[in-house]
């Protein structure tokens, strides 16, 4: 019986990332459980159109919601789910697709339509700078600087970001910064302080190694100054999840944290450039949103 089945709302971001989107409908046909899933697809047509779409789903009882697109579409529609029933699925097909590899969501789009046929779901937290949800990770200095010129290169891929990264290295400068971590009071000259509630910026680039999503803290990783052998040295330990091994690497846990800077400058949230104030409060909502995961995935 129809009435039986649960009901599923697929956003697609057609213009996000990398992959070709045009078999999406074809693939979720193939590959989602029909017995279990009544699905509906929707396109999106414009940057806040996602979330429009995943607040109207809540609004009408949809059981889950699957983000289909990058970083930024995900958290267009996460932030519609937070403190509902309604669950998260990811189909990951941007740049970077953080969230999705820290959940060890499948990157094969056929693979990650399956997912949704386990029905399991978890509770885990996510995160707001200034009252702004987050789900991966915001970042202030270097990382943010990064972020606001790949938004507006022409092409986007790993190949981009890393010539991206390497060019601003040699323009960046650190910057000074007062960090609160609950009760402690840090003044830090940082290149990087980035605020994670998962471990990843994406591309298995770990941030925060050691970062859960369902601890009710976030890890503040803040990367001091460095010279430009250090630099080749920090990135391998990027990718090796090795980071917090590093001697211009301190790791802070808290869960309320804010940072104070001299001014009004952009920063990252979920990998998206955002021009924020010089104050940036940031807290942990534990146990916020409901996210289908692969079973035994230990996210």
């Amino acid at each position: 019986m129809e009435s039986t089945k649960k009901r599923v709302l697929a956003i697609i971001n057609p213009i996000a990332g990398t992959k070709n989107k045009a078999k999406i409908p074809q693939i979720i046909d193939q590959f989602l459980d029909k017995e279990l899933w009544s699905c509906e697809l929707r396109y999106t047509e414009r940057v806040g159109h996602a979330n429009e779409l995943a607040l109207d789903a809540v609004s009408r009882g949809i059981d889950c919601v699957v983000a289909i697109g990058g970083d930024g579409t995900v958290n267009e529609v996460a932030r519609a789910l937070t403190g509902t029933k309604t669950a998260l699925a990811i189909v990951p097909c941007g740049s970077g697709n953080g969230l999705a590899r820290h959940l060890h969501i499948p990157m094969n789009m056929a693979r990650a339509v399956e997912v949704l046929n386990a029905d399991h779901v978890e509770t885990f937290d996510y995160c707001a700078v200034n009252e702004r949800p987050f789900f991966c990770t915001c970042g202030v200095g270097f990382d943010a600087q990064v972020s606001y010129r790949f938004a507006n290169e022409g092409t986007r891929g790993l190949v981009t970001y890393v010539r991206t990264t390497i060019s601003e290295y040699f323009r960046y400068r650190p910057q000074p910064y007062e960090l609160f971590v609950d009760d402690e009071h840090i003044h830090e000259d940082a290149f990087v302080i980035a605020v994670c509630n998962a471990a990843q910026y994406g591309n298995n680039a770990y941030i925060a190694p050691r970062a859960t999503m369902q601890d009710g803290e976030l890890d503040v990783t803040v990367i001091h100054r460095f010279n430009l052998l250090s630099a080749a040295v920090l990135g391998a330990r990027l990718f090796t999840r090795s980071i917090d091994r590093d001697r211009h690497i301190t790791i802070y846990r808290g869960r309320h944290i804010v940072i104070k800077r001299a001014r009004a400058d952009v920063m990252h949230i979920d990998g998206d450039p955002v021009m924020m104030p010089a104050r940036l409060d940031i807290t942990c909502h534990h146990q916020g949103i409901n996210i289908m995961v692969p079973p035994h995935s230990q996210p």
